[in-house]
């Protein structure tokens, strides 16, 4: 999924939903984020072509590493350390 949609979307987890894309500083890395929209609680997406996370409700912006880019949003995405283990994406929730 990660190379085909440029992002994997976990729904279940112990933490709730988590995103991993592709590092857009390095495409050999993994970044992991609440996609969880800090204004009202929206799921956001992964746009890769414009490397921000778009919120489908009131239009709010986040850059590759989470932070706000456009409101109405004030607070940035919760981030996760994330990496690549052969098949398999790990994700350490603090």
């Amino acid at each position: 999924d990660l190379k085909t949609n440029g992002q994997i979307l976990a729904e279940k987890t112990a933490v709730g939903k988590v995103l991993v894309i592709a590092d857009p500083a390095d495409q050999n890395k993994v970044v992991a984020f609440n996609p969880t929209c800090t204004h009202a609680g929206c799921t956001v997406t992964w746009a890769k072509e414009e490397k921000a996370f778009l919120c489908p409700c009131h239009d709010s912006k986040f850059a590759g590493d989470g932070k706000v880019t456009q409101g109405p949003a004030e607070q940035p995405l919760a981030t996760y350390l994330a990496k690549v283990e052969g098949e398999a994406v790990l994700v350490k929730i603090s």
